[in-house]
């Protein structure tokens, strides 16, 4: 198992940090490219959930990363230290009576395009654990 970790400012610019490390990873990792390139757009979209909607732009605060990865899997952990809020409450974007609000789209994309969603929020803060495995080579 390997790990890779990185803390970011509360600052959009502050996403490609985290894509050039994802980018080193898959290196290593050989995630095959249309399914890397849903992973990277899967973690833009929870990265600017944590720096906007967790942590508010705060200069005070921070976004945890994690980057997880064997010969089969690799798994994304994006912490924020926002005050939380329940997934249950996010509305669904493809609802009729939702589709022309901004408001659950990024939780909706996220889901889409990993293999693997995970969201565990508190009143600290939300944890987004998303994974992606490789394809076997066919027998």
């Amino acid at each position: 198992m390997h790990k890779e970790i990185l803390t970011l400012k509360s600052e959009r610019n502050e996403i490609m940090k985290f894509e050039n490390l994802l980018d080193q990873v898959n290196e290593k990792f050989g995630l095959e490219e249309e399914k890397f390139i849903n992973l990277k757009i899967a973690c833009s979209e929870a990265l600017i959930n944590a720096i906007v909607h967790g942590n508010k732009e705060s200069y005070y605060k921070k976004v945890y990363t994690e980057i997880v990865y064997n010969s089969d899997q690799i798994m994304v952990r994006i912490i924020d230290e926002g005050k939380g809020f329940i997934l249950s409450s996010v509305p669904d974007p493809t609802s009729d009576d939702n589709l022309l609000k901004e408001s659950g789209r990024g939780i909706f994309i996220i889901k889409s395009l990993v293999d693997n969603f995970i969201c565990n929020s508190t009143e600290t803060g939300t944890e987004f654990v998303l994974k992606c495995y490789k394809q076997k080579d066919p027998v």
